[in-house]
């Protein structure tokens, strides 16, 4: 299709799909087609991405079966629609979620990525890697500060990663040990700082002092038309400290580093409400799909502590 205001916004969530999910090459190449697709009939019938309703979302759907499309290709499409118009509404690109009414054929569940706790403990060394050497250029250090107090933010509270390239440098400066996020919707809500932390970041604004770029409002401030961390910079960025750790960077990404932060909480007591609030999730059902991990706990709390469990 050629470049309208429709693919702008569909390269907006193909780029959202890469820095925030991890999304394979493949897999955003059928999403790009789908909504390709999505947005060239509702052109062909006098429609936009922003302006369509339920209705003509179905209509893409039928359109699709008639045309004898097999039912994972169907699925796939569904889930594109919905994803994207979840993202236009999360983004304020619209006032409300047309697709979200809409319903498929009820396919397996899949679980998300998950990183073990020594994994994402070697990716924290990794990142922070030559911080500390003298020798090393200013910058090089600078760069690893930086790179160590993304990583111990985003693991230490589950931000997503839109939230966390954009935090302001008061947060670093402030004594608060709670963090007040604003997240999609406009909901806010508080979570806390570990010191490890704390002292990341204190690190960070050191380095930042040093190569002269405290001026700047943001945490994480860069060259680009926001004035910080574009997240597809992190996102790439991370996937080069996911190879120096020795870790397949395809299972890397800001994505997965909160999904560790939600499953290694569970894993170690934490209950669903409580990890829900924390993660910004306006439904619990969101959280729910690390249920696993707590039907687990479960098990071995029955197969280790009751007196008729295994021997």
């Amino acid at each position: 299709m050629k470049p309208t205001a429709e693919t702008a916004l569909i390269d907006a969530f193909i780029d959202m799909m890469a820095a925030e999910r991890g999304a394979a090459k493949n897999t955003l190449d059928a999403y790009r087609r789908d909504c390709e697709d999505l947005a060239d009939f509702l052109t062909a019938a006098g429609s936009t991405l922003r302006k369509a309703d339920t209705d003509a979302i179905r209509d893409w759907l039928e359109d699709g079966r008639a045309r004898g499309l097999k039912a994972s290709s169907a699925a796939r499409r569904l889930s594109s629609a919905k994803q994207l118009f979840r993202f236009l509404y999360a983004e304020g690109k619209r006032s409300d979620d047309p697709a979200a009414r809409l319903n498929g054929p009820k396919r397996e569940q899949t679980l998300p990525k998950i990183l073990s706790i020594k994994e994402v403990d070697t990716l924290l060394a990794t990142a922070a890697e030559g911080m500390d050497d003298e020798k090393r250029p200013l910058r090089e250090r600078a760069a690893a500060a930086r790179m160590s107090a993304l990583l111990e933010l985003l693991y230490a509270t589950g931000l997503r990663v839109s939230e966390l390239v954009a935090l302001p440098a008061q947060v670093a400066r402030s004594q608060d040990r709670l963090l007040q996020i604003k997240g999609k919707g406009g909901r806010e809500r508080l979570v806390p700082l570990t010191q490890k932390a704390r002292d990341a970041l204190k690190r960070h604004m050191e380095f930042r002092s040093a190569t002269k770029q405290d001026q700047s409002k943001f945490l994480f401030p860069a060259d680009s038309e926001s004035g910080f961390l574009p997240r597809q910079v992190f996102a790439r960025d991370l996937k080069d400290i996911a190879i120096a750790a020795g870790i397949d960077p395809a299972r890397v990404s800001p994505h997965v580093l909160r999904h560790a932060f939600a499953s290694h909480l569970l894993q170690n007591g934490a209950d669903l409400r409580s990890v829900q609030q924390l993660l910004g999730h306006a439904d619990i059902s969101t959280t729910q799909i690390y249920t696993h991990i707590l039907d687990e706990r479960l098990k071995s709390l029955v197969r280790d502590l009751h007196p008729l469990g295994e021997t």
